[in-house]
């Protein structure tokens, strides 16, 4: 029970939490704390942004401000055509915890995706997603008091672990409670913001186990449940960062089109960024940094082939008509694969998809892009034939695949814009699978049949939660403001949300840009290899 704990505000995480996936859990009374939290608080789907994707959806919710402000827009980052995985110095607003350091109040964090390497506030933080896995935390040496408390805490399940996948996910997901609690009774903090990532990476590997995904969502349920009891905080909030659901529709290769539209150029055996890499590596070398890492024999000679016309696309196509597709993905090295692809030539190209997660199209610009070839009086006439040709696109069905496609105006606006895609593709109700791939073929089958939606969930509960005013059309960007209006401290004017009708409203200031530093690397090979296995590095 609560042993004067001063915890006012706790902010739970739950990666692709929607409707579609809590409802049947709480008609089998399957997350009890959960589903009183949604009964008796208030509730809805909270909206998320484009691209609703982990990596630049969290940071939305955590500083309120979309991509264009804070500026990640996906799992990776791009200087120039050269790409490394994305992390907190990449977040160029200051984060809800950095706020509320700047009002005398501390907060404990765990688990938030994009939180490494941390900045110094007045609390503690252990990061998740796109961290390492012995990540620095803040403050320094509290990773090894968390596991010298609870024992072993990982940011990732266990590769090696021959366990079911299930249990690895589960453990992950006790990991995260026992650590909060651990950490709150040490800090004592005033907000605590928890982040459960189990939830959504489940669906990426096994989307029709539901028993795991069942397990997965009783262990978040058990944990929220001691933390509540541990320390009773005033207002509980509960938030996705985007919804869950199947994709119906088909693959569309943005790539492809544009190479046969005459705006994407090609390389066999080159260094650009590959673009089939169904085949994953499960043996990478364990942290050695991916900007150290150099070709072995076998990827040289894959390379040749590839200049010659043996493509990996050609002989992944070979495979998948005898059924073997699956074997060669257990056992090929994913830098094999790479080295023999057809790639997209960022140079020589006019235009291309970087990266599938960005849902658009970058234009190679002179004066903006290293080599660029686009000369800036033929950027928007460039710009709108991509657009309308994009809009015209149909399915082998005859359905447009995109809802809307338009300039990156329309979505992201901020300091930070310039480094968004320049024309944005939203796919039809999130039913088509957008692929940055080149194959012989425009069109397949999506490549995962679960995939993110753009309805995720909120909810509310509390003392100071205004159950009858409800949560109206809640965004994404909302967040950060209800939060801190909770702990009655003005949000930033700057914020592109509100605060949610069922809280007080505690006004704006003006805070200061945050003083951000320059981007340092991940360049962890191992953190690209989880990204790639669950499908966000193509």
């Amino acid at each position: 029970m609560d042993d004067g704990s001063s915890l006012q505000t706790l902010l739970v995480g739950i990666d692709a939490a929607c409707d579609r996936v809590l409802a049947p859990l709480f008609e089998d009374n399957e997350i009890p704390t959960l589903k009183s939290i949604y009964r008796n608080g208030t509730s809805g789907t909270l909206e998320s942004q484009i691209p609703p994707w982990t990596a630049s959806a969290w940071p939305s919710l955590y500083t309120g401000m979309n991509p264009g402000k804070h500026g990640v827009y996906g799992f990776l980052s791009f200087d120039g055509y050269d790409w490394d995985v994305v992390n907190a110095t990449d977040v160029r607003e200051r984060t809800l915890w950095e706020l509320l350091d700047r009002h005398g109040v501390t907060s404990v964090v765990v688990n938030v995706p994009v939180t490494y390497p941390p900045r110094a506030f007045d609390g503690a933080l252990v990061p998740g997603y796109t961290a390492p896995e012995d990540p620095d935390c803040h403050p320094d040496g509290v990773l090894e008091d968390v596991r010298e408390a609870i024992g072993e805490y990982r940011v990732y399940p266990d590769a090696d672990d021959t366990t079911d996948l299930g249990t690895k996910y589960n453990d992950c997901v006790r990991m995260r409670g026992e650590a909060f609690r651990y950490l709150a009774d040490r800090y004592d903090p005033e907000f605590g913001f928890v982040e459960f990532q189990a939830t959504d990476s489940v669906f990426h590997k096994r989307p029709d186990d539901t028993a795991a995904i069942s397990a997965i969502y009783r262990e978040v349920d058990r944990q929220l449940n001691e933390i509540l009891e541990a320390h009773e905080p005033t207002s509980v909030i509960v938030a996705s960062d985007h919804g869950m659901g199947p994709y119906d529709g088909h693959e569309f290769r943005v790539n492809e089109y544009l190479r046969e539209a005459g705006f994407v150029e090609t390389e066999r055996g080159g260094t650009g960024m590959p673009t089939w890499a169904t085949v994953r590596d499960d043996n990478l070398k364990e942290g050695k940094e991916a900007t150290e890492y150099e070709p072995g024999v076998g990827e040289r000679a894959m390379a040749a082939a590839a200049r010659v016309g043996l493509t990996s696309q050609r002989l992944g196509a070979v495979f998948e008509r005898l059924g073997l597709e699956d074997l060669v993905a257990a056992y090929a090295p994913a830098g094999l694969v790479s080295a023999g692809a057809t790639q997209v030539d960022f140079r020589e190209s006019s235009a291309y998809v970087r990266s599938r997660i960005e849902l658009g199209v970058r234009i190679n610009l002179e004066g903006r892009e290293p080599d660029g070839v686009v000369p800036p009086e033929d950027y928007e006439d460039v710009r709108d034939r991509i657009i309308d040709a994009l809009r015209e696109v149909t399915t082998p069905d005859g359905e447009p695949i995109f809802e809307g496609v338009g300039r990156r105006e329309k979505y992201f606006y901020g300091p930070e814009s310039d480094d968004a895609v320049d024309i944005v593709t939203v796919p039809a109700d999130f039913e088509h699978f957008i692929s940055a791939t080149l194959r012989d073929e425009q069109f397949g089958p999506p490549s995962e049949p679960w995939n993110h939606k753009l309805e995720g969930t909120v909810a509310a509960y509390g003392d100071d939660i205004d159950r009858a005013a409800g949560v109206g059309d809640a965004h994404l960007f909302d967040i950060a403001p209800t939060v801190l209006s909770t702990l009655g401290i003005p949000f930033d004017e700057r914020m592109d949300g509100d605060p949610l009708p069922c809280v007080e409203s505690a006004g704006t200031r003006q805070y200061p840009r945050l003083e951000a530093d320059r981007s340092v690397e991940t360049a962890d090979e191992d953190v690209e290899k989880r990204l790639a296995d669950l499908g966000y590095i193509e």
